[in-house]
């Protein structure tokens, strides 16, 4: 699935934004502050449905306006696909594929697969646990759609038994009530955790191998941390009726699933707590290399990747091995202060897009800055 172009009104800075994009790289040059990374949301929000940067829609909506709108066009091999999305503050956003209504832009089967890097995405190495499985469970879905299931059951089961939980503390229900919940989540917390084994074990061994490509040094690792040692439901059960006394005293569930952590090691450390922010963003773009990679295996085509500001903080040489990895297949857009800091842009099978004070213009390399030649006003 390739994404042909972009088209955006009253979204962020920009009044209207047109963009096309290569069948490859599509590199996106500008000043600091000129709308290259509100772009790249655009493309993100056009083909998820929701915002790579907040959760309140109000910021997406450009000032003095009411409503935003985004519309990604696509092409796979049962051709052109339109995806849009409208945002208006305070209302659910209005999505539609090829014109008909949808629910939820992630459900539809043909939409493109997106990975985004953004500087504050190092919280996926840096950050809690949370964010690390709540990304894990996503690759899941991107690799075995049949699969989405089973966290969503796995969600459902634990909310009700937390529920339950603070019906006994108020001395609405026995506490006895509680065995019948702690079966049904160890059904679906058993299927999440071999999940999750098995997204780490297609993942791990690309993972060492684009680090080392990237130029991560010390035997980079990924791994998997189950919270429980259960490898079938009735030993979990067992695990949550041991800690019924605990759940009790604190009001929620403490043991489970969703608890677990997702190792990156490096020398045999948590990167996450002993890494420099080099190693660590060395270490989230071999992750979402991987991941891309992965999918790529099982699906028709490589995820889109998305990279805003990747190269300010890469030496030379690792931005030759990262274009180079980009390369192997798939669509990527890459936003940059200079043409010149991503490699070969300057090739002729390379798209490059300049952004200037809310204006997009074909061919930065030009350099004559945002003028007649301008596809978009902002």
């Amino acid at each position: 699935m390739r994404v042909l172009g972009l088209t955006a009104r009253d979204f962020r800075g920009y009044h209207e934004l047109h963009a096309s994009f290569g069948a490859g790289l599509t590199v996106v040059a500008g000043p600091n502050g000129a709308g290259k990374t509100n772009l790249l949301e655009a493309l993100y929000l056009g083909c998820t449905g929701r915002s790579c940067r907040t959760s309140n829609d109000r910021e997406l909506v450009r000032f003095g306006a009411s409503v935003a709108r985004v519309v990604v066009e696509t092409e796979g091999e049962d051709g052109r696909h339109e995806l849009s999305v409208g945002v208006a503050p305070g209302q659910p956003k209005a999505m539609r594929v090829d014109g008909a209504q949808v629910q939820r832009l992630l459900d539809v089967e043909h939409r493109p697969l997106v990975g985004v890097f953004l500087p504050d995405r190092l919280d996926l190495i840096k950050g809690p646990p949370a964010l690390r499985r709540a990304h894990l469970d996503q690759v899941i879905a991107a690799l075995w759609p049949a699969r989405v299931a089973t966290r969503r059951t796995y969600a459902q089961a634990l909310a009700q038994r937390n529920a339950l939980i603070g019906r006994i503390r108020s001395g609405q229900s026995p506490s006895t009530s509680l065995t019948t919940w702690d079966l049904q989540l160890a059904r679906s917390g058993i299927a999440l955790m071999e999940d999750r084994r098995r997204a780490i074990a297609a993942l791990s061994e690309l993972f060492e191998e684009l680090s080392g490509q990237l130029g991560l040094d010390g035997e980079p690792s990924l791994g998997y941390r189950p919270r429980s040692r259960a490898t079938e439901p009735a030993e979990l059960a067992s695990e949550l009726a041991d800690r019924t006394h605990g759940d009790l005293e604190r009001g929620f569930t403490g043991h489970g699933p969703h608890r677990d952590e997702i190792s990156i090691l490096r020398v045999g450390r948590e990167l996450r707590t002993y890494g420099s922010g080099g190693q660590q963003r060395l270490a989230l773009l071999a992750l979402l290399l991987s991941e891309r990679a992965a999918i790529a295996g099982v699906r028709s085509s490589a995820p889109l990747m998305l990279l805003d500001d990747v190269m300010s903080e890469l030496d030379g040489s690792r931005r030759t091995a990262l274009v180079e990895l980009l390369g192997n297949g798939g669509q990527s857009v890459i936003t940059a202060t200079e043409l010149e800091q991503v490699p070969r842009s300057g090739q002729p099978n390379v798209v490059r897009l300049e952004v200037c004070a809310g204006r997009v213009r074909l061919d930065a390399s030009s350099g004559s800055g945002c003028s007649s030649a301008e596809l978009s006003v902002g």
